[in-house]
């Protein structure tokens, strides 16, 4: 069977409450070899941590997402860091700026962004980022808090060759998740097919951004598989191939035993 990982799903989530269990049956009979569910929302850290140790393949990361900036404070920080480094816990994310929502005030977003670069190279551990319209202040912020003596992944990759392009020099990976199934994926199907495949990861962001046929129904880990399908088809190379070197980049960036 084809190897595949999702980098990146949500899997602590509400539309998961029903069925959580049958999700991630699906995303093993689907071939994954890797799932990483993603700390967001206040408090969900724990949560994820708590999913992760009861099922060998996945991992966790612990975040506060940038929407959330507002909220934090030392005891946030505090209950971060001890969600962190509980077993299977990988990196540091989602953590970012979002100008698109702007839910918490931008200097809240850039302030928090760079408290949880710092705590990741305190723990040593990668970061996984969301920015959405901000990528001067992103990549900025990167290049001050020296982010990349830490790395880690531009999660669901939406710019184009050139910020790909700036991402990869600063020793970044790129993940992309359903957008590039789109029909007017533009610049983002443009950096998928211009990143080196050895800096690709693969992911759905479940239960979001469902990809192309099933757009308007809950994503999930097992349809990885059509992401994989299309940054090869934009690669020209066998949809194997992408899901065995997003599932080896993945165990790379995140410092997982090589399976």
């Amino acid at each position: 069977m084809p190897v595949h990982s999702d980098s990146h799903a949500h899997l602590t989530m509400e539309p998961f409450d029903a069925d959580r269990e049958a999700v991630i049956e699906r995303a093993r009979e689907a071939g994954l070899r890797h799932v990483v569910t993603v700390s967001s929302y206040l408090g969900d850290a724990a949560r994820c941590a708590d999913l992760a140790s009861r099922h060998d393949f996945i991992h966790f990361t612990a975040g506060l997402h940038p929407h959330e900036a507002s909220a934090w404070t030392p005891e946030v920080a505090r209950d971060l860091r001890e969600a962190a480094r509980r077993p299977k816990g990988v990196a540091i994310g989602e953590i970012g700026l979002d100008y698109h929502y702007d839910r918490s005030p931008r200097e809240a977003q850039r302030s928090v962004f760079r408290e949880q670069i710092a705590l990741a190279r305190d723990l040593g551990l990668p970061i996984v980022i969301h920015t959405r319209e901000a990528w001067p202040d992103t990549l900025a912020i990167l290049r001050e808090e020296r982010a990349e003596s830490i790395g880690g992944v531009f999660h669901c990759f939406s710019g184009g060759p050139e910020e790909a392009r700036r991402c990869l020099d600063l020793g970044f990976y790129l993940s992309f998740a359903g957008p590039v199934t789109f029909k007017n994926a533009g610049g983002v199907a443009e950096a998928a097919a211009y990143a080196p495949l050895g800096r690709i990861l693969t992911e759905t962001d479940a239960p979001f951004l469902t990809p192309h046929p099933h757009r308007g129904a809950r994503n999930e880990p097992a349809r990885v598989v059509l992401v994989a399908a299309r940054v090869a088809a934009l690669k020209g190379i066998a949809p194997e191939a992408v899901g065995e070197a997003a599932t080896r980049n993945l165990e790379t960036v995140f410092r997982l035993p090589v399976s």
